[in-house]
């Protein structure tokens, strides 16, 4: 393991990299299923962390915002090789499918008239209920008692009432004061210090770059690539849990103004459950069919580098500073209220634009309820339920 530690340079980051391109080509299944991925290729079969050190970087990136998957991936290879191995490991998984979706994207361009196709319009009706499952997911885990809960509808309320980027970031820093101050507990027991190298001054730097981007760019919004910039790196820095949770936090920011047209999106959504890797390469997608004036692979380039690089940030500021900050009490707090805010926001986006521009009728939600049962009862994967609506709402000309 030591050994482990001290390998450095450019064999190492190629290593990483290597590693994790394979997994990107073959990790299907979401986020759950890579993590399980990752601890057999890592723990089990190279042994670079053990059991304890590989479950350790599970639990940090649990309570950090981002795609967790993506984010442990990072950790990983930051461990085996520095900041270049994180880059790598990123890189590594992420690149494969996302070239996938720009091609697809590339081929949607093409197309016309998706707007009268049955089959997109189930997959409309699917992705209510795919936001739907995440969202009731996260609830019951973050929101298991009556502050919490109330915390969460108060955030809904008032990100429907007054919807913007600056108010979504004002919710979570609300909720975490909101936090400190209602929802203190017992302080959960810290398990054995990470084995992770990073120096405080640069674990400060980073996490003050992530909060000044987080607070500066609403308002640098002046240019097509800095508000696509923007947006993508918002729907980043809020999403706690990633996979299909970021879906309604995209489409709030891409498809109300116009930058991408909604037929595009859920057709894109679907294709996005049939590659592997993590879904926020989604956001490649997205900036490739983007309206707001930019070339597809600038776009494309632009909205994947602004939805990983919260998590890459986060990462790398927190590690540094982890074994202390989670053994004090009002962090924990804090980190409570804000899951709650984060709760909020996402049930706001599951009403609007997510439910209200997909059922339109009895036959809608007849079907949005079939798709929610088999996702929550049966367990059916997110892929199988995907085809299974497209062919419904092809069927029945929805």
């Amino acid at each position: 393991m030591q050994q482990g530690l001290e390998r450095k340079g450019w064999r190492a980051v190629a290593e990483v990299f290597g590693v994790f391109l394979r997994l990107g080509l073959t990790s299907f299944g979401g986020p759950v299923a890579h993590l399980g991925y990752f601890r057999e290729e890592f723990v089990r079969r190279r042994g670079w962390l053990d059991e304890q050190g590989y479950a350790d970087l599970v639990a940090l990136c649990q309570f950090l915002p981002g795609p967790a998957s993506s984010q442990v991936g990072m950790a990983v290879g930051m461990y085996r090789a520095g900041l270049w191995g994180a880059l790598a490991a990123w890189a590594g998984f992420t690149l494969p499918s996302a070239a996938l979706l720009v091609l697809f994207a590339l081929g949607v361009a093409r197309l016309e008239d998706l707007g009268s196709a049955g089959w997109l319009h189930g997959l409309k009706v699917v992705a209510v209920a795919v936001v739907a499952q995440a969202v009731w997911g996260m609830a019951q885990g973050l929101t298991p008692d009556r502050p919490r809960v109330t915390l969460a509808v108060g955030a809904a309320a008032v990100a429907l009432l007054w919807p913007g980027p600056a108010v979504q970031v004002a919710i979570i820093a609300a909720s975490g004061v909101v936090g400190t101050w209602l929802l203190r507990g017992p302080v959960n027991a810290a398990s054995s210090p990470l084995p992770l190298r990073l120096g405080a001054r640069a674990g400060a730097l980073f996490l003050t770059l992530f909060f000044a981007l987080l607070l500066a760019l609403p308002l640098l919004r002046q240019t097509p690539a800095l508000a696509l910039f923007d947006s993508f790196y918002r729907a980043g820095s809020l999403v706690f849990g990633g996979g299909h949770v970021v879906l309604p936090l995209l489409q709030a920011e891409v498809v109300p103004p116009g930058w991408v047209a909604e037929e595009a999106f859920v057709a894109g959504y679907g294709a996005a459950q049939a590659v592997p890797g993590p879904l926020f390469t989604f956001a490649a997608y997205l900036g490739a069919v983007n309206r707001v004036g930019l070339e597809p692979l600038a776009g494309a380039a632009i909205a994947l580098v602004a939805v990983f690089l919260p998590a890459f940030l986060l990462v790398a500021g927190t590690l540094p500073f982890w074994n202390r900050l989670r053994s004090y009490a009002g962090v924990q707090a804090a980190l409570r209220g804000v899951n709650a805010g984060v709760v909020g926001i996402l049930l706001a986006a599951l009403y609007t634009p997510v439910w209200t521009s997909a059922v339109h009728s009895p036959a809608h939600f007849a079907l949005m309820l079939g798709c929610f049962t088999l996702l929550m009862h049966w367990k059916a994967p997110p892929w199988l339920v995907v085809l299974l609506a497209a062919g419904v709402g092809a069927l029945l000309g929805l």
